[in-house]
């Protein structure tokens, strides 16, 4: 019980680890991933009158379908402040003695995430009063609402088929009444706000910046939120879709003005817009320092270069070793020691996987001849040992020279074999050659030489080599499982077929 326990709280540390990354960071899963990222500017312009001045520019707070990366202000020799004003933010920027046209810039990076800051809760309004409408449109007001009442069932679709009938070419007379064509796009939201107090539904407007690659010069467009006792609710007022598309960016709600001026004049506001790819990752750290998450900050990322390479390859041998358990103890491969195959998988790394198992069968055939003739001297096991290791090394050393002779570069990444386990392999190879037989030493040279090839595998597979680094935790599941597997006492799959006479007996009578 206890050992389940421990591997249950290792799996339950690394899955939860695992997934505030994923879910709240947005660390990718996978190593190639990217993500779009929007990049907008405003540029306020405006004269100054030879006096103190100061400017107030709505810039957006929290907008629906985007997380803020970053946003940045030009405003050299400006005072600057940032505070909330209702639902919005505000950018104040102050200085005296202006004279001439000023320019002050104000620059967001923005990441597409469907699901942020789509909640519009606050703030929570008051039911307007009913207009004091004129006789006509009283009439044409309340003929409309109540039409609209009677097809819809909520304030959603109340709005929706109050825009449709509003925006039908083919109107009624009470819309024709109500409705201006020549009235520009401001004045139709307002408008409708008009039309929907008569029903004291809370309204107010939301401006839009369409976002396109290449944007410039752009301009906020009117849409109109519907309040319904719980959320804003936004509609195309074109089109009476429901909710923000994706490629519009809300910058400012309700009646206030989008920028203000104090002591200056002739204000004009331009935006422009570009989209580029950006590495996921990069953007997972930039949303964790805005989150102030320490995560990131104290994970392998935050190490030099050199030394997150090196735990690159570090961090996949536990993947190597846990090949080696499944071969060895659910499989029933034999191999000379536990880690050797994992050392001789790092090895392939350099010589790549034929070379390295090319070169591994050459150099344990010379060192098994050799070791048969030190047989015959009759040596003590620790001169023995001694020797072999001068022998692996000099016949290490010779295929390299004999190789770079014949051209055949990969030969010279022979001396990235580790040195002390191969003499040690040709040592106990040659024990058992004497004890059991040639057949279960070559049985046990083949199984460690296919276990290294395919924890090779597994250890420069590129999704798993990314994982272990960024998700080291995942490790504990390895962990968990090797400590699970270590009270396994079942039968191996070489077993069952070893035993397969006596299961077919058993299963007859």
């Amino acid at each position: 019980m206890h050992l389940k326990v421990l591997a249950l709280v290792l799996v339950i540390t690394a899955v939860g680890i695992c997934y505030y990354k994923v879910s709240r960071l947005g660390v990718p899963l996978t190593p190639d991933a990217s993500a779009e990222v929007w990049t907008v500017e405003a540029t306020l312009t405006f004269d100054g009158d030879g006096r103190s001045a100061k400017a107030a520019l709505a810039i957006p707070s929290d907008p629906p379908g985007f997380t803020v990366l970053d946003e940045s202000f030009v405003s050299s020799g400006f005072g600057l402040a940032t505070e909330p004003e209702g639902a919005n933010r505000i950018a104040r920027w102050a200085a005296r003695n202006l004279n001439g046209r000023q320019t002050l810039y104000y620059r967001v990076v923005l990441n597409e995430d469907a699901d942020a800051n789509r909640e519009r809760e606050r703030p929570v309004p008051a039911y307007p009063s009913i207009p004091e409408y004129t006789a006509p449109e009283r009439a044409a007001v309340f003929a409309l609402l109540e039409n609209v009442r009677s097809r819809s069932a909520d304030t959603a679709s109340f709005t929706q088929e109050l825009l449709r009938r509003f925006n039908d070419p083919t109107a009624d007379a009470e819309v024709e009444v109500l409705r201006d064509d020549s009235a520009r796009p401001l004045e139709q939201v307002q408008r409708l706000q008009y039309i929907l107090a008569g029903a004291r539904i809370p309204t107010r407007i939301a401006y839009v910046l369409p976002l396109a690659e290449g944007l410039r010069h752009g301009r906020l467009n009117p849409w109109l939120e519907v309040y319904n006792g719980e959320d804003w609710l936004a509609f195309n007022p074109i089109n009476g879709h429901q909710g923000f598309a994706r490629d519009v960016l809300v910058w400012h709600v309700g009646q206030r003005p989008l920028v203000r001026l104090d002591g200056a004049s002739n204000a004009q506001v331009d935006f422009s817009a570009t989209r580029a790819s950006r590495d996921v990752m990069g953007l997972a750290q930039q949303r964790a320092r805005l989150l102030n998450s320490d995560i990131l900050d104290y994970s392998l990322l935050s190490l030099p270069i050199a030394t997150q390479n090196t735990y690159k390859v570090l961090l996949t041998v536990p993947l190597g070793a846990l090949v080696v358990v499944l071969l060895r103890n659910f499989v029933g491969f034999r191999t000379f020691g536990t880690f050797m195959p994992v050392l001789i998988a790092l090895a392939f790394r350099e010589t790549e996987l034929i070379w390295g198992c090319i070169l591994f069968s050459v150099l344990v055939a010379l060192g098994l001849i050799v070791r048969f003739y030190l047989e015959r001297l009759k040596l003590l096991l620790v001169p023995r040992l001694a020797s072999m290791l001068t022998i692996v090394i000099l016949l290490m050393a010779g295929v390299s020279v004999i190789s770079h002779k014949l051209g055949m570069e990969h030969g010279l990444s022979i001396a990235l074999f580790p040195m002390v386990i191969l003499a040690m392999t040709i040592e106990r190879m040659s024990i058992v050659w004497d004890e059991n037989g040639p057949k279960d030493a070559l049985l046990s040279g083949l199984g460690s030489l296919a276990v290294a090839a395919l924890g090779f595998v597994v250890m420069t597979n590129p999704l798993a080599e990314y994982l272990a680094f960024v998700f080291p935790e995942l490790l504990l599941l390895v962990l968990a499982f090797t400590l699970l597997a270590g009270r396994y006492t079942g039968y191996r799959l070489s077993e069952l077929w070893r035993f397969r006479a006596a299961a077919r007996a058993i299963s007859r009578s």
